[in-house]
């Protein structure tokens, strides 16, 4: 066996990699065939041609000024456009008309003089009719006392054999301006006419009015032509398109722009309305208008500037109310809070000894704590409510298991639901679910919808139920009690709002409830949702984000519940969602 030296060794390696280079190259080629580079080239230039359409549609519909521009620029130009064509068409026709107002005269005349020369002829074989034929047709041409050069003269008998065609000036092709059509129609129609364009003599091709009348001899019927180049009237004619059309032109762009400046000094000062009116709703109430003169866009800005002034004193009357009404809700809250302890004290002493007391005493004495516990509840809630209209609710987010928090609150709500007959039924997964939330409010929301759903359940099972996906949290909770009017899902979210006043409450609720819980759950930047039908009962969703700070898109729950009856799915106004309630509740 031959042992190969290193550098043979070198050189086909070297050359196995070069083949296999070329194979990868030529794999490359195939695939990117010349199919395939034109449609990646039209896909570019579809792409950058949307994109161009973009831009011009979202211009055209942010820019009053661009379509005012180009509103006029085609309505000009369309005007223009047609006002041109009909004066050119117009000049064309007038031109037209007086060449052949000349031709029909000048024909005329020569038809007079060729009938006194020929008219001594009586036969059509006379030797000296062919010379006479030819003086006949020189005196034409250069009888013209205002010849223009390239008119043409012709004599020809159609009907009389022998006699030949005279034409003065001569020319190479003269059929192709009397053509055997118009002789045919002049010998047997009588005076005719066609426009013909032609190249006499190899020069450029031009237009010729050629005009044919019928003479009558003594030995028969000759045909006299006159033939008038037109050059004249189509460079009169051009000229008169092109005047018009560059009149045009500069008197649309004139129109352009001023349309222009004229959109230009009325949108302006829309435009400032319009920032003023941003800046005024962004809550910088100090901004005005810049008024100049007295034309309607001066009275315009000094309306805007007095609108704006008469808004910001509205808005600070009522800034001040609102704060002095905080300010009074708040300070009752604080000052009755040590009256309320020292009736609380007396109340628990005689409560305690209520046994002591006889039937009627100890009744009392029991309504009293009650009374005194619903109170007080209704002070912390209106200290809570006046914190959120303050801005002052703060929210500890830390990374909580919600399941521990609805047992929490469904165990302490079950002696309630066991008193008034409620079954409570509790779904959620065994795995944890956990959320950056501030247990504190989350518990309370809950307590408030389970303690409705109890309240308003009307004996009949309270289904509380929870999802997680990757982004958010969704708990529902199901009664089938009366139900909510159309409407009325969005009004349960007031402050004291009750939907049947003459109701007696089973809780002592102080109304407040689903107040401060759509502002927990807003503070949470999350979406408190109810749904209702009469007769179906009520369903509110809660939906908080999995991690704080992010914003909810879905909730893994749906808000209208899965076991509505027939009628409630087939009428359009049982199912009714309100969607992020907490942007459109107002204080």
């Amino acid at each position: 066996m031959t042992r190969s030296s290193p550098m043979t060794l070198i050189r086909r390696l070297a050359a196995s990699r070069a083949v296999a280079a070329l194979g990868a190259a030529l794999v490359r080629l195939r695939d990117s065939g010349p199919g395939r580079v034109v449609g990646g080239w039209w896909h570019a230039l579809a792409w950058r041609a949307g994109r161009v359409a973009a831009v011009v549609r979202q211009a055209w519909r942010r820019s009053l000024q661009l379509r005012m521009v180009a509103i006029t620029l085609i309505a000009s130009s369309v005007l223009v456009g047609v006002f041109a064509f009909v004066v050119a068409n117009r000049a064309s026709t007038i031109l037209l008309d007086q060449a052949t107002a000349n031709a029909e005269a000048q024909l005329n005349a020569g038809e007079i003089w060729a009938d006194s020369q020929l008219g001594v002829h009586n036969q059509a074989f006379d030797p000296e009719l062919q010379s006479t034929m030819l003086s006949t047709v020189g005196y034409l041409v250069g009888g013209e006392t205002s010849q223009v050069s390239g008119r043409i003269w012709s004599l020809r008998a159609y009907g009389v054999s022998g006699l030949q065609p005279v034409t003065a000036p001569q020319v190479d092709d003269v059929s192709q301006v009397i053509t055997r059509e118009l002789e045919t129609s002049v010998a047997t129609e009588g005076p005719s006419s066609q426009i013909r364009t032609a190249s006499l003599n190899g020069g450029e091709p031009q237009k010729y009015l050629v005009y044919g009348t019928p003479v009558l001899t003594g030995f028969g019927q000759v045909e006299l032509y006159y033939v008038v180049p037109l050059t004249a009237e189509d460079q009169a004619a051009n000229e008169i398109r092109t005047t018009v059309l560059v009149t045009g032109a500069a008197l649309v762009v004139l129109l352009v722009i001023l349309t222009a400046l004229v959109t230009r000094l009325v949108v302006a000062p829309v435009r400032v309305a319009a920032r003023t009116a941003q800046r005024l709703s962004a809550g910088l109430l100090d901004q005005r208008m810049a008024v100049n003169g007295e034309d309607d866009l001066a009275l315009l800005g000094a309306s805007f500037n007095q609108m704006a002034a008469n808004l910001q004193r509205q808005i600070v009357r009522l800034e001040e109310m609102s704060r002095l009404q905080r300010r009074f809700t708040s300070d009752v809250s604080h000052e009755l809070r040590t009256p309320l302890t020292t009736v609380r004290m007396a109340a628990d002493l005689i409560f305690a000894e209520r046994d002591e007391f006889d039937p009627a005493v100890a009744r009392s004495a029991e309504l009293l704590q009650n009374e005194l516990d619903r109170f007080e509840n209704l002070l912390t809630d209106l200290l809570e409510i006046s914190r959120f209209d303050a801005g002052f609710a703060m929210l500890d987010s830390e990374p909580t298991d919600l399941v521990p928090i609805v047992e929490r609150v469904t165990e302490r709500l079950a002696g309630l639901a066991e008193r008034v007959g409620v079954p409570l039924d509790v779904e959620f997964p065994e795995t944890p679910i956990v959320a950056e939330v501030d247990p504190r409010r989350v518990e309370r929301i809950l307590r408030n919808l389970v303690g409705n759903a109890i309240e308003h359940g009307e004996g009949k099972p309270v289904r509380v139920r929870m999802r997680a996906d990757e982004s958010a949290v969704s708990i529902t909770v199901r009664d089938h009690g009366v139900g909510l009017k159309p409407g009325e899902e969005k009004l349960v979210f007031n402050r004291f709002w009750r939907a049947d006043p003459s109701r007696a409450r089973q809780t002592g609720g102080t109304g407040l409830g689903l107040s401060i819980s759509v502002e927990d759950a807003r503070l949470h930047g999350g979406w408190l949702e109810a749904w209702g039908a009469p007769g179906a009962g009520a369903q509110f969703r809660l939906t908080l984000p999995s991690r704080a700070g992010d914003r909810l898109t879905a909730a893994p729950l749906r808000l209208v519940p899965d076991d509505l009856p027939p009628r409630a799915t087939e009428s359009p106004l049982a199912v009714s969602e309100l969607r992020r309630v907490t942007e459109e509740v107002q204080s």
